[in-house]
């Protein structure tokens, strides 16, 4: 039986933007010059939360990463170590030995910035020198840039939160998602002529500039339809502070309860707003889904 061997890219992967792009494609061509296994291994944590105490608003969850690095890039091999006090002190070299045995590690590809271990003394020149001596291939990509600048996911994350969807995408590479399971909410849209699928922002991770989105929203099972995304606290219908995320799908009826949907948010069409009369939002739903259905029309 031969013995499976991998290609691991080694990072966190926020976003994974077109930075991250880079290293996932180097990945998949040496694992196909390797005939290996093409692999990502990530922790679930973000390392800055542990390491420098800093709450770090993330762009996708742990299973968003996983679904954009299998859907954009086809690697299906996505390992998550869970970030721990123990795992922050581990030597470099213990942390490296340990998942190149682990997982039959025969090539690493990591970022110009990467580092591991201990107070981070596994730098890149470290890695490439381990490499080197245990017979094992490297590549450090250096870094990307757009517009004279890094692409990192600090900067996307300020885009994200200004709304701006459309500059987003163009450091992302990909439009900004969120997958949730549809939850059942007040059925008001249903009255109104306006059906919703209500999904939720998880814990931890970077909530929108609150407003109308124009969206697409893909259904689990296949379909996409184009939406109008509100996110926010829905201040027309409820004094709940708790921020959802209600699509209008246009072009569709059904029940998608307990489903598993995904947004892609594509541009900000407006900020969100108290109406006077629940026939005053039902109004501007309609306005909304025109603006957005004109969008996708403009801009295919």
């Amino acid at each position: 039986m031969t013995e499976i061997k991998r290609v691991i890219a080694l990072g966190f992967f926020d976003g994974v933007h077109i930075g991250h792009a880079a290293l996932l494609n180097k990945t998949r061509q040496r694992a196909e010059e390797l005939n290996a296994v093409p692999s990502v291994l990530s922790f679930d944590v973000h390392p800055d939360s542990l390491v420098f105490h800093k709450d770090v608003p993330l762009i996708n969850s742990a299973i968003g990463r996983e679904d954009l690095i299998r859907r954009e890039f086809g690697i299906e091999n996505v390992v998550f170590l869970h970030f721990s006090e123990h795992t922050m002190r581990i030597p470099w070299r213990k942390f490296i030995d340990s998942i190149v045995q682990e997982l039959s590690i025969c090539h690493i590809v990591v970022g110009h910035d990467f580092c591991f271990g201990y107070r981070g003394e596994g730098t890149v020149k470290r890695l490439a020198e381990y490499c080197a001596e245990n017979g094992l291939g490297c590549d450090v990509i250096p870094p990307v840039m757009l517009d004279g600048q890094i692409v990192s996911s600090t900067h996307i994350r300020e885009l994200i939160e200004a709304g701006d969807m459309e500059e987003a995408r163009r450091w992302l590479g990909h439009p900004h998602t969120l997958s949730d399971t549809v939850h059942s909410g007040y059925h008001l849209g249903r009255k109104l002529g306006t059906p919703t699928i209500n999904m939720f922002f998880p814990d931890g991770v970077l909530v929108p500039r609150h407003g109308v989105y124009a969206a697409k929203v893909y259904l689990e099972g296949g379909g996409s339809h184009i939406a109008v995304t509100n996110v926010g606290v829905r201040p027309t219908v409820s004094d709940e502070k708790r921020v959802s995320v209600e699509s209008h799908l246009l072009d569709y009826s059904g029940n998608l309860y307990g489903r598993q949907a995904r947004v892609e948010f594509y541009s900000f069409l407006r900020p969100e707003q108290k109406f006077e009369s629940f026939e005053a939002l039902s109004e501007q739903i309609h306005r909304d889904a025109e603006n957005a259905r004109v969008y996708f029309e403009k801009n295919g």
